[in-house]
């Protein structure tokens, strides 16, 4: 068994939260974890640095690709920062991930 981590940055916890609960409800993760950062990165050309919020959205490998659309489809950024990142978990928890998750 395995598990798809997508690492995903926000401007801000409303748009973290919005997005990532229509993630779950829609069946394409099973959960997020939101939290602050500290991000420091080139933009157009310029240095910029800004408070952000990332989310660690949990689901199965062959959800990624629709996933991955539909964050396109939700988020703000012109450019977001999709981050697809392989992982096993305890069986019980891939179990609850898969129970939680589906395709249309």
């Amino acid at each position: 068994m395995a598990l798809l981590i997508v690492y995903l940055t926000h401007p801000d916890e409303a748009t973290a939260q919005n997005i990532s609960d229509t993630l779950i409800e829609e069946g394409l993760a099973a959960c997020a974890n939101i939290f602050p950062m500290k991000s420091s990165f080139i933009w157009q050309g310029e240095h910029e640095h800004g408070d952000e919020f990332v989310s660690l959205l949990k689901t199965r490998p062959e959800l990624g690709d629709a996933l991955e659309q539909r964050i396109i489809e939700l988020h703000p950024y012109e450019v977001p920062c999709v981050l697809r990142l392989g992982g096993r978990a305890n069986a019980e928890y891939e179990d609850w991930i898969n129970t939680n998750t589906h395709s249309e």
